[in-house]
């Protein structure tokens, strides 16, 4: 999983506040609900002696989002009274959180967020296409392709002294306008820098369509011809490939991430390895289990890698007056600021993983523990 999005988060300093909070719409009391929930986490907020400023901000955010059909959450990190990031849940929380720390609480977030995929879909019949494109970040974007050519696009039947010359122009004008839904499917995938590219609709379209774009999307091409074209068609099948789609990437993700541990187990599982690999700056991608139970804490200092077990460690570093804080949320802090990956586990996907987390390095020097072992 990627992170930068988080950055916002750690180019100010705290106290943060971290709200997560159930903000489903499917009853007719879902707005008094809401205020209620809403009104005891502030409470929670205020006996935490936050910044009554970020209070404020955050009760703008919940009071004043777009209410959605359906279940959902909200998450909100805000610090001296500005709102840094705020993002809807795609399901409730697991309960609602207020806290108030000198780093942002968003363990909850990733571990719901899962991997995230980038996706392009596009549904076309021989005249044009209506296309999404979905950034690993949720962003959305909508594209309608009409064809250039919309003359003779139909072959005639048998028969006729003109009948091999309409069918050569039939054939050149799909050519042309799966040429310009090729064109605008490349560059939907280019700008969300797409896992995945479905392509959907009539079949044969779909398949000249395959055969223009480029061959970095013919590698991750889907092709089916569920879905189609047309004011109220039934997208349900489509809608399923899709999701199942996304998901076997994502699991495949999930599946390299853990071969690649396993390669290097013996010098990048636990927590006191990876802490001493974040400090170096050797983290390519951290494995952790979610345990929402979990109370242990790790030493910080200002800087992403002023991380330690110990507050002796960071002294050592010349760190000043380091604090103590989750360990979910310096392991976070650490990555966003090194550029490095987030894989989240379940607490059945791993079990080899001593103390729940374990790295994937970028390299291994002779300063490395364990090296010796791998």
């Amino acid at each position: 999983m990627q992170l930068s999005f988080l950055r916002p988060l750690y180019d100010r300093p705290g106290p943060w506040c971290s709200v997560y909070l159930d903000a489903s719409a499917d009853t007719e009391d879902a707005h008094a609900a809401l205020d209620l929930r809403w009104r005891a986490l502030r409470d929670r907020l205020q006996e935490q002696r936050a910044d009554p400023a970020s209070i404020e901000a955050i009760d703008r955010v919940v009071r004043g989002h777009n209410p959605m059909p359906g279940d959902y959450g909200i998450a909100v990190f805000a610090s001296h009274g500005r709102v840094a990031l705020s993002e809807y849940l795609s399901a409730p929380p697991l309960r609602d959180i207020a806290a108030v720390a000198s780093l942002p609480h968003v363990m909850p977030l990733l571990a719901q967020r899962g991997e995230q995929v980038a996706w392009v879909r596009v549904i076309a019949d021989r005249t044009g296409a209506d296309a999404m494109a979905v950034s690993a970040g949720g962003v959305p974007r909508h594209a309608h392709v009409q064809g250039r050519q919309d003359y003779q696009l139909r072959r005639v039947r048998p028969g006729g002294w003109s009948q091999s010359r309409y069918q050569r122009a039939a054939v050149e004008a799909w050519h042309r306008n799966a040429g310009d839904i090729a064109a605008a499917a490349a560059e939907l995938a280019e700008q969300v820098r797409a896992d995945v590219v479905v392509v959907s609709g009539d079949v044969r379209a779909t398949g000249v369509i395959a055969a223009q774009l480029p061959e970095r999307w013919q590698e991750v091409l889907v092709r089916t011809d569920a879905g189609k074209r047309a004011d109220g068609a039934d997208h349900t099948q489509l809608d399923d490939l899709t999701v199942q789609t996304i998901a076997e990437v994502a699991d495949q993700r999930v599946s390299t991430a853990l071969d690649r541990f396993g390669q290097q187990e013996e010098i990048g599982s636990g927590l006191d390895a990876v802490v001493s690999a974040l400090q170096r700056d050797q983290v390519e991608n951290l494995l952790f289990v979610d345990d929402a139970s979990a109370t242990g804490e790790l030493w910080v200092g200002s800087d992403p890698t002023q991380i330690a077990t110990d507050p002796e460690q960071l002294s050592a570093m010349s760190v000043r007056d380091p604090e103590q804080v989750r360990v979910d949320a310096a392991l976070v802090r650490a990555l966003v600021g090194t550029d490095a990956e987030l894989t989240v586990l379940g607490p059945d996907e791993a079990p080899e993983l001593t103390g729940g987390v374990g790295a994937v390095l970028r390299y291994v020097d002779a300063a490395t523990p364990g090296r010796d072992r791998a």
